[in-house]
């Protein structure tokens, strides 16, 4: 406890699924400078706006969790977009983060870097490089996996405090559920819940 006072806190992504749940939690711990960039003001993708975010904030922890994600539809025909958008806003806001010492920097990693042949069940550290990523989803993952190749190159190189965590796959309330848009486990309970208001057949025994 207090561990939170009197701390700045930056959580890019912090409007959206995942982040809105984070910007809660530290909420109810007790933190009260909250930074929550909006998309429409700050585009991370743009070294400019990522200083702008830094200079406005001033924060002293970082927590990463803006990006670039769609289903598998959105990624097989955006492959070069979510590579190239997750990547540089990753970078970006880790280097500018070291350029001017803030105290930590959380980047979030995804269950899409794992290799397309895993064995199950798998081992998080060890399996993480036996392998290329699915193809449709690769762009994306490999993306996100540079993020723990710098993390741990700019801890080796100048102690920059940094974490790559690495969450499963995500679901629950507030969460994509549009049949065209969303992650697979969504996507089936949207689908369960439709077929459970459907009327039943009357022919069907009770």
């Amino acid at each position: 406890m207090g561990f939170w006072d009197n701390k700045r806190i930056l959580v890019t992504g912090g409007s959206g699924f995942l982040g809105s749940y984070v910007v809660e939690k530290l909420q109810e711990r007790g933190c009260k400078d909250i930074f929550v960039p909006q998309s429409k003001d700050y585009n991370l993708i743009e070294m400019e706006s990522v200083r702008r975010v830094y200079r406005n904030a001033n924060p002293d922890i970082v927590i990463h969790l803006a990006a670039r994600v769609g289903d598998i539809g959105a990624n097989r025909a955006n492959p070069g977009r979510f590579f190239y958008e997750n990547l540089v806003m990753g970078v970006q806001m880790m280097e500018v983060g070291r350029q001017i010492g803030i105290k930590k920097f959380v980047a979030i990693g995804t269950i899409c870097a794992y290799p397309k042949f895993t064995p199950v069940p798998f081992k998080k550290e060890e399996d993480l490089w036996n392998g290329y990523p699915e193809e449709t989803n690769a762009p994306y993952g490999l993306a996100k996996k540079m993020l723990l190749v710098q993390a741990q190159a700019y801890r080796q190189q100048y102690g920059f405090n940094t974490i790559y965590l690495l969450p499963m796959n995500l679901y629950g309330p507030k969460d994509n559920f549009d049949l065209e848009a969303s992650h697979v486990i969504p996507a089936l309970i949207r689908k369960c819940v439709d077929a459970m208001s459907q009327p039943q057949p009357s022919n069907l025994p009770p």
